[in-house]
């Protein structure tokens, strides 16, 4: 006996399950085939729009996210899914206007979508803007603690400490175990020399609750300052191990299959056509030599002002050029400075060497690498 064709309704669930699970190439197989059988299934496109996206295809999600909204002009998921692929060509003002006319049609109640929006423009630096989805979140869902943290860390990104520590203590009345939450407050009250405070939030955070190594340093030299912590004190044990996860060594082959692609990168960029193979050879001689190209020191400019030497050296002076890392480590320095280019670019910032902490900045365009 023949079987059955699914239903749209079940090709879209069925890629919706394989989305979450991260299996895109999979989710795009089935949502292809359900399109050869349901050709104006709105949600099918959408969900191609989606599962694209999700793979960095950004002309062919935005194709399936206008072709569902000509089937029908006010679908929510097909406006704020064509608003997060126009962000990725720079369009900022047209996915505003995705974004905000999903509020014009009366979508506010739709929480996740509302949080969806914020998270987005978050993500690329509109702050201001993610920080009025996320309080329409807020609005229709006063007991998330999702939602009410969202707008804490973006009055944190704008500048409003008062307002966020406020916020996130509201958010973690709400729910004690949002750990996200009381890590985010924890570091905004370390920077504001409130050390005590600070423990106390990093004390009831676990190592796994974190996912850079910024809280979790500060939380063992708060309990060697304040505690007295020894260096074999055990119970940092489980801390420094975290560390040791989050930091760990990369493995002398991948270090130079990532440097060729990074200078592969910066070639394309230029306008050179130099051969992989004599790019590959070039690699090999300088990690020969343990020099750069032209046997000089490095010269990056970051917010107008040069530093030279080797790449340690520069991140050092970068560090020494800003009062508040006084007497901090150079890896507590780049942990920081990571953090927030992520929060403020979406890019992750590799810390555990100068050289691809500066490469990484100046590939996130934080900084520019003169040689």
């Amino acid at each position: 006996m023949q079987t059955p064709f699914l239903s749209s309704e079940e090709y879209d669930e069925r890629a919706h399950q394989l989305y979450n699970e991260g299996l895109y190439d999979e989710a795009l197989a089935v949502l292809r085939q359900g399109l050869s059988l349901y050709p104006t299934s709105v949600e099918l496109h959408v969900g191609l729009g989606y599962a694209r996206l999700a793979r960095d295809e950004f002309a062919w999600a935005r194709r399936s996210f206008e072709e569902a909204l000509v089937l029908e002009p006010e679908h929510e998921d097909a406006l704020a899914g064509l608003g997060e692929t126009l962000m990725k060509f720079g369009d900022q003002e047209g996915a505003l206007r995705c974004f905000r006319r999903t509020l014009d049609l009366g979508y506010a109640d739709d929480i996740e979508l509302m949080m969806q929006i914020g998270r987005a423009l978050f993500r690329d630096g509109l702050v201001a803007e993610a920080k009025e989805f996320f309080e329409v979140a807020a609005e229709q869902a006063p007991e998330s603690a999702e939602a009410i943290s969202c707008v804490g860390y973006a009055q944190h990104r704008l500048g409003d400490d008062e307002g966020a520590i406020t916020t996130l203590r509201k958010a973690l009345r709400l729910d004690g175990e949002h750990a996200e939450a009381r890590v985010y407050l924890a570091n905004i009250l370390y920077d504001r020399g409130d050390y005590e405070a600070s423990l106390y939030h990093f004390e009831r955070t676990t190592p796994d609750d974190h996912w850079d190594e910024l809280g979790i340093w500060r939380l063992v030299e708060l309990k060697k300052t304040l505690h007295g912590a020894r260096e074999d004190d055990a119970e940092l044990k489980p801390w420094e191990s975290r560390i040791g996860d989050l930091t760990g060594e990369l493995d002398p082959i991948d270090e130079l299959l990532a440097e060729i692609e990074s200078r592969a990168a910066e070639s394309e960029e230029s306008g050179t056509t130099r051969q992989q193979l004599e790019l590959f050879g070039a690699l090999l001689s300088d990690l020969a030599s343990g020099r750069d190209e032209d046997g000089a020191g490095h010269s990056i400019i970051r917010e107008g002002r040069r530093f030279e030497g080797t790449w340690e050296e520069i991140v050092r002076s970068m560090r020494d050029a800003n009062a508040a890392f006084a007497g901090r480590s150079l890896e507590e320095f780049m942990t920081t400075e990571a953090r927030r280019a992520e929060r403020s670019t979406g890019r992750a910032i590799p810390t555990h060497d100068a050289e691809s902490f500066l490469r990484a900045s100046a590939d996130a365009g934080l900084l520019t690498i003169v040689r």
